[in-house]
């Protein structure tokens, strides 16, 4: 039988969003997508990186960009007592000029911002990695919700990022399931306290992938506006 979340997933724990801002673009379904990103990355900007052997999702390491303390440390924020913002870039970020402008021009507050490296993993193993994001960990009441947006680095456009929505159990429905692929420089915005979310990765190669967590703001909701397709 395949996996399945049961109510003593860690995830159940999670709470939803309290008193605090979400873009309006975010609040029917949790995503959005994004025009993929227009320019080139250089590959030694997420190659040449150091990565830490750090699991979430699967068979995964990271490359801390910005971090808690500016600190190459993938640790949630809250292990020194701040919530998802107010990041430090790390000496990573030296190698990565591109990616680090990249999140400077988006004009939020930024929390963690890292490189996915992800194996290869077929939709039943990644389902065993099925989780919701602790985003929002001692964040002020009336401040912005932290979301998450990515940009693919490699090109694998049979993989997808799974997304199912949540019941009143907070366990992920079915009915709901999204698949969004992941050709090279793809992007979007995910609410992943909201969604339950994991990677399929159908390649024979690593993927990578930029992680940036941000608070939302009208600013944010504004660039978010600037940034979807024209047919959306």
């Amino acid at each position: 039988m395949s996996f399945w979340p049961t109510k003593e997933h860690w995830s159940v724990d999670i709470p939803l969003r309290t008193e605090h801002y979400l873009c309006p673009a975010l609040e029917e379904t949790g995503f959005v997508a994004l025009t993929p990103y227009a320019g080139e990355i250089p590959t030694e900007e997420w190659e040449s990186l150091e990565y830490m052997d750090w699991k979430s999702g699967g068979d995964t390491n990271f490359a801390p960009l910005a971090s808690a303390d500016g600190t190459l440390d993938c640790r949630g924020f809250w292990d020194k007592g701040k919530t998802d913002k107010d990041a430090l870039w790390t000496p990573n970020a030296e190698k990565a000029p591109t990616l680090k402008a990249y999140v400077d021009s988006i004009g939020a507050n930024f929390g963690r911002v890292r490189i996915i490296k992800l194996e290869p993993q077929d939709h039943e193993t990644a389902l065993r990695s099925f989780h919701r994001d602790d985003n929002n960990r001692f964040n002020p009441a009336g401040t912005g919700w932290v979301v998450r947006t990515w940009i693919e680095l490699t090109d694998d456009p049979d993989s997808y990022m799974l997304l199912m929505d949540l019941d009143e159990d907070r366990l992920p429905i079915r009915e709901t399931e999204r698949r969004v692929p992941l050709p090279k420089y793809s992007r979007f915005v995910v609410d992943t306290q909201r969604l339950w979310h994991v990677v399929v990765h159908n390649g024979d190669k690593p993927r990578y992938g930029l992680i940036t967590s941000v608070e939302c703001t009208p600013h944010l909701q504004g660039w978010i506006d600037s940034q979807v397709p024209a047919f959306a």
